[in-house]
């Protein structure tokens, strides 16, 4: 999740650290960093994560993860059109304008360096309108479907190559439009997972919102199943969206996800796994303090509609 806790160069910071140690403690089975810009070109907001070089503190948060019983995956992440040229200093860059080549080098480069730090994986973070979802958008990348996933398909075989077969590398996909994840075709979409199966990927993660929705091209159809469907049984499925109780978690796994992604419900509970019950919003701003919330990252959630009681 976005949390914006650490230090203004990308370094980690305690804030960072702390939030997700405490997850780590409460029994979920994996525990994902937040979007960590893989170039300084790439950076969105202000403290946010960065995995551009090596001294950001990723040894010692591989680390604890792992302490607590967690695995520990990166995601990687450029914001391409979505960077913020005030936080990176420098001007954004989009699929007309990004030297490829260079791109791909810094996700693999990336990587390489969060297994070296001690972490079990990565996720190309390929949702949500950042570079690589751009790529896939034919609003924003008007090119031959084929071409548009190309950058894609190349950066997941570049991270593969680089890393140890040991060490997981997924990628994060919006199937369809919604908000900044705009010019994407359900069917599209599907061939892309394909795609990135035959390329190495070891999960495909669907951001779907709401798991329990139907999709907007096919309202007969459930996404879940058709993912499932579209990659090879030992490549995993990953699902989230609006998951708060763990019957919600169920009734996604029924469908056919191998693993499910708990982000709002973690936030406020961080004990997710080991409880039934599911901390209504909104909350206080002590509440979130009890569970290793900061101010900061407070004051990046009262733009969540209902969630933070001022």
């Amino acid at each position: 999740m976005t949390n914006c806790q650490s230090q203004p160069d990308g370094r980690l910071g305690e804030d960072e650290f702390n939030w997700l140690a405490r997850r780590a403690d409460g029994g979920f089975g994996m525990i994902e960093t937040c979007a960590a810009y893989v170039a300084q070109d790439g950076k969105a907001w202000a403290g946010e994560l960065g995995v551009d070089r090596d001294d950001a503190g990723l040894p010692r948060l591989a680390a604890r993860i792992k302490q607590g019983g967690a695995v520990g995956i990166v995601q990687l992440f450029h914001g391409g059109l979505r960077a913020e040229p005030a936080v990176s200093g420098l001007p954004v860059v989009g699929p007309e304008t990004v030297d490829v080549v260079r791109l791909t080098e810094q996700f693999a480069v990336a990587a390489e360096r969060c297994e070296r730090a001690g972490f079990d994986g990565v996720e190309l973070h390929g949702a949500h309108g950042y570079i690589l979802c751009q790529f896939l958008s034919r609003t924003q990348n008007p090119r031959p479907f084929e071409e548009r996933a190309r950058v894609v398909r190349d950066v997941m075989r570049a991270v593969r190559a680089r890393v140890s077969p040991r060490f997981c590398v997924g990628v994060r996909l919006s199937l369809e439009d919604r908000g900044n994840a705009e010019g994407l075709d359900l069917d599209e979409s599907l061939q892309v997972a394909r795609w990135l199966a035959d390329d190495g990927a070891d999960f495909i993660h669907a951001s779907l919102w709401n798991a329990a929705k139907p999709t907007h091209k096919r309202p007969d159809e459930h996404p879940i199943p058709l993912v499932r469907a579209a990659v090879p049984r030992e490549v995993a499925v990953i699902v989230a969206g609006a998951l708060w109780m763990h019957a919600d978690a169920e009734a996604a796994l029924a469908r056919g996800a191998d693993m499910v992604a708990i982000g709002r419900s973690a936030i406020v509970n961080p004990d997710w796994p080991r409880t039934d019950g599911v901390v209504r919003t909104p909350v206080t701003r002590e509440q979130l303090a009890s569970v290793c919330v900061s101010p900061v990252f407070q004051g990046y959630l009262t733009r969540w509609r209902d969630f933070v009681r001022e």
